[in-house]
């Protein structure tokens, strides 16, 4: 399906996510959709905080922002890396998503200049989150650990990592049965939540 396709919308996005699939762009620019079975998960109240990560939140090295620079984020996540499952398409739908109130970010700012952050979709009481970046050290997982507290303090019950790498097992991701993901997540789509 590409983004000619006049069925690849904001509202199909939307869709998949409720049924646990997503898109990411493959090499060539296509949409393809994934449903990883085992499904990747953060744990709510499971995130490993080092004791020098505490130190650098409790020190205010960072200042934390929400939604002020999801552009710009975005962006930064697709940069990252040659070969990104971002592209110029994926990047103009998530904008959308962003102006219609469901896709968010959070930045980390430093003296002024975006240091890292993360996007992803707000759905009822579900989070997914689509990618990360830092240009200084630590401030990605200030990043997770602000959407965490933020999740927690809304009324989220799933933050949905699409699948674990070494880096967020090491940070509480987990892996869970496609079943599972799903029973979770039909329950925190109903809820009420709101990321704002």
């Amino acid at each position: 399906m590409t983004r000619d396709d006049p069925q690849l919308t904001p509202d199909l996005i939307l869709r998949g996510y409720c049924a646990g699939v997503f898109p990411m762009a493959d090499v060539d620019g296509r949409v393809l959709w994934f449903s990883p079975d085992p499904r990747g998960i953060f744990p709510l109240d499971g995130l490993h905080v080092s004791r020098s990560l505490a130190k650098t939140i409790r020190r205010g090295v960072f200042e934390v922002r929400c939604d002020t620079a999801f552009a710009d984020v975005i962006a930064a996540c697709a940069h990252r890396s040659e070969g990104t499952w971002i592209s110029d398409e994926i990047r103009t739908l998530y904008t959308e998503l962003h102006q219609l109130g469901f896709a968010h970010s959070v930045e980390v700012w430093q003296e002024g200049v975006l240091a890292g952050g993360l996007y992803g979709i707000a759905i009822g009481g579900a989070f997914f989150g689509e990618s990360m970046f830092h240009r200084a050290r630590d401030a990605s997982k200030v990043a997770l650990a602000a959407l965490v507290d933020r999740l927690r303090a809304r009324g989220f019950t799933l933050l949905d990592t699409q699948w674990t790498t070494p880096h967020l097992e090491r940070l509480g991701a987990i892996d869970i049965p496609r079943e599972e993901y799903m029973q979770r997540l039909d329950a925190a789509i109903q809820l009420p939540a709101q990321f704002d």
